[in-house]
């Protein structure tokens, strides 16, 4: 998931906060996930103040009750030290829920598309990837052996504006 809409500006970009639309689209983003049945029991989150409180939006209204593991490298790294991070997720993990940033979050749910997925899904995917997007996947194996075309699209959420 990339994180929800947040001021332009802040005394660091890592500073910054999310506006009232971002917050709505937080709360939607966890509502659509208890909808589907895709409740995270693990998080994987960077570090900055737009993406906690992103997260915290969505367990509330979700009804996650997980504490989330914030990762500095989610927030300075690219796609390779997101992957990496994903692949460190506990084996009894069944639903993980990864909040970051552009271009990063598009780039890795491209990566890990293996192209088989619900059509209506990728179709949206492929459309773009603003704030508060979310793409569910399948994963079949263990979070260790995640990698390139390894997860199967099978939802996707984005706000409608």
């Amino acid at each position: 998931m990339r994180h929800a809409k947040a001021e332009p500006f802040a005394s660091t970009d890592h500073a910054r906060v999310l506006i009232e639309r971002g917050r709505t689209d937080a709360a939607d983003a966890g509502s659509y996930l208890a909808g589907i049945a895709a409740v995270p029991d693990h998080a994987v989150v960077s570090t900055s103040a737009r993406t906690r409180e992103t997260w915290t939006l969505i367990a509330e209204a979700a009804g996650a009750d997980v504490e989330a593991t914030f990762d500095d490298a989610v927030y300075h790294g690219g796609t390779d030290e997101a992957l990496e991070s994903l692949r460190a997720v506990p084996d009894d993990a069944t639903t993980v829920i990864f909040v970051g940033h552009n271009p990063t979050a598009s780039n890795l749910v491209h990566l890990l598309d293996d192209g088989k997925g619900d059509p209506d899904a990728v179709s949206g995917m492929l459309r773009g990837f603003p704030t508060s997007a979310l793409v569910v996947f399948d994963v079949s194996g263990s979070w260790a052996d995640l990698g390139v075309e390894s997860a199967r699209v099978t939802a996707f959420h984005a706000p409608s504006r």
